[in-house]
């Protein structure tokens, strides 16, 4: 049984490996009588009224989703001027579209944001789960469209499913969106594992429902600007491949559904295009929806910052909204949102950069330096943009290790750019990265596995794959610099290189790539029992010790402590940590992470309005406790210091907890 749900558990990420693999392989087919000059000729035959008609689409897409926020706010009940709800809704989206699901999401943004300006974490929570729901809904309106028109189009599926199954699929998205709006004319407010669930009137629900098809149908016609006018390729059946593949892409969770996406994108127009031209739309659209967004939002999130006065903003965002610790913990928490993305860019951009740009002309250098930059080629930055690639993964996992791997990396790799001289431009977004990244070293706090602790096999091993990999890739490189893009991955998909060299690179790479992971991967937490001992150790803290624990868990910097009790599938901690406020962010943590390593869910008891932005990137909702210490459902939403909440998840553990709340309340009251 046990076996079985770490097996569920894994399925998202098993599913996303599946369809990377496939998507690979999708990649390696269409690639094998394909040249890296074949994509540049493909660039330059795009129209410049094209760019600059996909580049209006791209704007109009985004200015779409500003939408989506501005009816979530009046959904939640505290509407926000357009003005901010647009810059919201832009820096969200710039980041959620990079860095996938599993990674980081707009949420966070949304939460610093909106707390700014006056909503509490449940109306913030509203607006989140709203602009969630959206996109879902146009692509129910228009996937069922597809399939009943254009179902031959679909990637995969199209020309092997049988008619009536495809007609039966689009007439389930149909009423799946039918239902939604139905349920909100006449319900409105039902219950959903023991939670109220409130969804928005009927009438905006159809301007939802409106909203979201146009968003979809808006952003693909970004993609179907650039390519040439195509006999048998309308735009309904483009728009059928698009969201088939931005679909796989989501599935999948990897920043910006990257190989997935474009796989997939290869597979549905490969009977209608060539794939350079394919290709070279994709880069451009890429550069439109995600690239350029991405970095603006950033700049534009940073000087917002600088602008309204850093900490004094911060102070009375505080006072406004009661969340009296916003000030210590927002600035950290956009910091690793920010990090993450502009690292994974900068990632994928030193993969593709042998596809960006040929071989440069290393003429003008020294002879004996000239024949050491020409033998590396394009194998050094594509090697450090795979490594950037997991590094910005740890970063996620606020990995103090991967923080200064990656400042190095990214000096490294700007440094071996820059002595190339035609890849200046390369040169600068790599420095701007690691400038972004530098002045937020207090952000990224917890041990890696390689320093948490005396050398053992689980640590050694790696390590020692780790130099064996980079032997062997040093082996491998002086047999396959002839071709005219020598990454890594162009001597895996290309059909000129020998089965056995292909498959002793990819297999070198993967070892690495897992090698680099787990030595990186956040140390092993060991909870202390609960004992005299850890009562003094608590009691040191400046607290009052729970009389009923199980054990006790510091953070990082043993500075502050969570006292917790197992509940069931439950470890739940007894209130906010205590102790120095900063590490009182690591001991949530360390938490979360000995949760998971025994197989349990976190949960916080009594926790105060300070931390509720913390608990919410470890995906945990907040109910508000009544004075008889059980969730508050009255309609009363006002956020004050002395507020108290459980912190759980609540579709999956509220119903277990509900019991123990009045227990918990009573031993609280006896001390």
């Amino acid at each position: 049984m046990n076996i079985l749900k770490k097996l569920l558990r894994s399925l998202p990420a098993l599913l996303g490996v599946a369809l990377l693999i496939g998507a690979v392989y999708v990649v390696q087919k269409e690639f094998r009588h394909l040249k890296i000059a074949d994509i540049s000729k493909a660039l330059d035959a795009i129209p410049r009224s094209a760019l600059w008609i996909s580049f209006g689409w791209t704007l109009l897409a985004y200015g779409v989703l500003t939408f989506y926020d501005r009816l979530g706010t009046i959904y939640a009940g505290n509407k926000v001027s357009y003005r901010r709800v647009a810059f919201a809704s832009f820096c969200a989206y710039a980041l959620a579209h990079n860095l996938g699901f599993a990674a980081v999401s707009g949420a966070a943004v949304r939460y610093r944001l909106y707390a700014h300006w006056g909503l509490t974490p449940l109306q913030i929570g509203k607006v989140v789960a709203f602009c969630s729901l959206t996109f879902g809904l146009g692509a129910g309106v228009l996937g069922g469209a597809i399939l009943f028109t254009e179902a031959d189009t679909l990637p995969m599926f199209g020309a092997h499913v049988p008619t009536s199954v495809l007609y039966a699929v689009g007439a389930v998205m149909w009423t799946l969106v039918a239902v939604y709006v139905l349920i909100s004319k006449f319900f409105g407010k039902f219950k959903l594992f023991g939670h109220d669930i409130e969804l928005p009137n009927w009438k905006m629900a159809a301007v939802q429902v409106a909203l979201a098809t146009l968003d979809v149908a808006v952003t693909a016609a970004i993609m179907h600007a650039l390519l040439p006018p195509t006999p048998g390729l309308t735009f309904l059946r483009f728009l059928g491949v698009y969201l088939a593949s931005y679909s796989a892409g989501l599935v999948a969770n990897v920043p910006g559904g990257l190989g997935v996406f474009d796989g997939a994108m290869l597979l549905g127009l490969s009977p209608y295009l060539e794939p350079p031209t394919i290709l070279g739309a994709i880069v451009v659209f890429r550069l439109y929806y995600y690239i350029i967004p991405l970095f603006l939002a950033g700049g534009l999130f940073t000087g917002n910052e600088i602008l309204l006065g850093g900490k004094g903003f911060l102070a009375k965002a505080a006072r406004v909204t009661g969340m009296h610790g916003l000030s210590e913990l927002s600035a950290p928490d956009f910091a690793v949102t920010a990090a993450t993305g502009a690292v994974a860019v900068c990632g994928c951009l030193l993969l593709s950069i042998g596809v960006i740009e040929a071989k440069p002309d290393f003429s003008w250098m020294d002879p004996d330096f000239a024949e050491v930059a020409e033998t590396a080629g394009s194998f050094i930055p594509s090697l450090i943009g795979a490594a950037l690639v997991v590094l910005a993964l740890k970063m996620a996992q606020r990995v103090a290790l991967a923080w200064g791997l990656t400042i190095s990396m990214l000096l490294i790799a700007a440094l071996y750019t820059i002595s190339q001289g035609e890849r200046l431009w390369v040169t600068g977004a790599l420095i701007a990265a690691a400038l972004l990244i530098m002045p937020f070293r207090s952000a990224f706090y917890r041990k890696a596995s390689l320093f948490s602790g005396p050398l053992q096999a689980t640590t050694a091993l790696p390590m020692a794959a780790l130099a064996v990999c980079v032997l062997m890739l040093a082996a491998f490189e002086p047999h396959v610099r002839w071709l005219d893009n020598d990454s890594w991955w162009s001597v895996i998909l290309s059909p000129d290189v020998p089965n056995s060299l292909r498959a002793s690179v990819a297999l070198t790479v993967g070892i690495g790539m897992v090698a680099i992971g787990r030595l990186l991967a956040p140390g092993r937490v060991q909870g202390l029992a609960w004992g005299a001992d850890t009562r003094l150790s608590y009691a040191a803290l400046g607290a009052m010790p729970p009389a009923e624990a199980d054990g006790m868990v510091w953070g990082e910097a043993n500075r502050a402590a969570i006292a917790y009790r197992r509940v069931g599938k439950v470890l739940l901690a007894l209130g906010d940590p205590v102790g120095a406020s900063s590490d009182q962010t690591s001991a949530i943590w360390r938490l979360r992470d000995l949760a998971v390593q025994d197989g349990l869910d976190p949960a916080v008891w009594r926790a105060g309005p300070n931390m509720l932005k913390i608990y919410a990137d470890l995906g945990l909702s907040a109910l508000k406790l009544g004075p008889d210490g059980l969730p508050d459902n009255s309609d009363a939403e006002e956020t004050t210091p002395t507020s108290r909440y459980l912190v759980c998840k609540v579709e999956r553990d509220l119903k277990a907890l509900l019991p123990e709340l009045p227990k918990l309340t009573a031993h609280a009251a006896a001390e």
